[in-house]
């Protein structure tokens, strides 16, 4: 492993059999990341890759948004039929970085999907094949109907187009996998920060035996930055009997498969009483969206509830926010296709001098 620690002091513990040295050792890292869902577990990896010696600090909250999400992964809007912004370049850097995640670890979280929209209305339709007519856009939408999706038990009376580009992170899968790795490398500690413990000295950042040069906040909506606007969202796991398409599938509400007759569904968005977990309105809300798409019987297995920490302009928030701290934060419900160019951009900006993307630095809600 490159980047090694530094050992740096020993200490006295008092004990009830007297004096002794302990076995406490402080230690300093490049970078201590605080919080481990999408944004600091893939800024782990990234510092693991350019031999940056880290630490993790994580400790899942109630509300967590990682951990209820599918892991959906489109570089469409799908309302709009464009591009989402910068799509082309995080799903780039996102395909690329978890294809080498897997590869290293003998894991398959990430897989490539098609997804299918489904058209609401004629116009809908016609915007669609319109859309996908001009040239430059033909990776990302396409017009081809598949013999598997016309056999689904899919309502498509307008008809659907594909996104060939999309694919699904296996959210968990992943997280599980980094898990028990830092563990293994004793580069994880599972502990509830308060703010009082961390203490900034004059050559970095103390969090109790951890020293760093730097801390990453990547605390999500547990972290009161400007420019952050928090949206909750609530998913089902359901089982719908004959559905076994292998794709994402998007109409009234968006879905993706699960295994077997599995699919995951969701989400809802909702910007007041965030912390109230799972509805009984979101819930029924999201089986009559189903309903819309598929004459089957749906049955809920699970439900779900998490809370985004988006940006008010729906773009990340990147940047040192003092001399030893920054941020990485602000992903949205795009968090698994932002994140590996994000962490790229943060460490070139904090260890090689790089200019920092002014649409992506948290300075402008300064």
């Amino acid at each position: 492993m490159t980047g090694a620690p530094a050992l740096r002091a020993y200490r006295l513990k008092r004990i009830h059999t007297g004096w002794s040295f302990a076995t406490f050792v402080a230690v300093e890292y490049d970078v201590l990341i605080l919080g481990r869902g999408i944004a600091g577990a893939v800024l782990a990896e990234t510092c693991q890759l350019r031999g940056l010696s880290f630490h993790v600090i994580d400790h899942k909250r109630r509300g967590n948004a990682t951990m209820a999400a599918g892991g959906a992964v489109n570089p469409v809007i799908l309302r709009r039929d464009i591009l989402c912004w910068r799509g082309a370049e995080f799903m780039s850097a996102a395909r690329s970085f978890y294809r080498a995640w897997d590869r290293r670890n003998g894991t398959s979280s990430w897989e490539d999907l098609p997804l299918v929209k489904l058209f609401a209305s004629a116009a809908a339709a016609d915007h669609w094949h319109q859309t996908a007519a001009d040239p430059g856009r033909a990776p990302y939408f396409s017009t081809e109907r598949p013999a598997v999706v016309d056999a689904a038990p899919l309502m498509h009376p307008f008809g659907y187009g594909l996104v060939p580009g999309a694919a699904r992170l296996d959210m968990a899968a992943f997280l599980e996998t980094q898990r028990h790795a830092l563990l293994a490398m004793n580069r994880l500690t599972e502990h509830d920060v308060a703010e009082a413990e961390v203490r900034i000295e004059p050559h970095g950042i103390r969090i109790g035996s951890l020293g760093g040069s730097l801390l990453v906040r990547c605390t999500g909506p547990f972290h009161g930055i400007g420019g952050l606007s928090l949206v909750k969202g609530e998913s089902l796991l359901v089982h719908i009997p004959g559905m076994r398409l292998h794709a994402l599938v998007h109409g009234g509400i968006g879905m993706l498969p699960a295994g077997g007759e599995l699919w995951g569904v969701g989400s809802t968005f909702k910007w007041n009483d965030i912390w109230e977990g799972p509805t009984e309105t979101a819930r029924r809300w999201m089986l009559d969206r189903v309903a819309d798409m598929t004459s089957a019987q749906v049955e809920v297995v699970d439900h779900r509830a998490g809370v985004r920490p988006a940006a008010r302009d729906r773009k990340p928030l990147l940047g040192r926010t003092g001399q030893h701290q920054a941020v990485f934060n602000g992903l949205g419900a795009r968090g698994a296709m932002q994140a590996p160019w994000c962490a790229a951009h943060l460490l070139d900006h904090l260890f090689n001098g790089a200019p920092l993307d002014p649409e992506v630095d948290c300075a402008r809600y300064a």
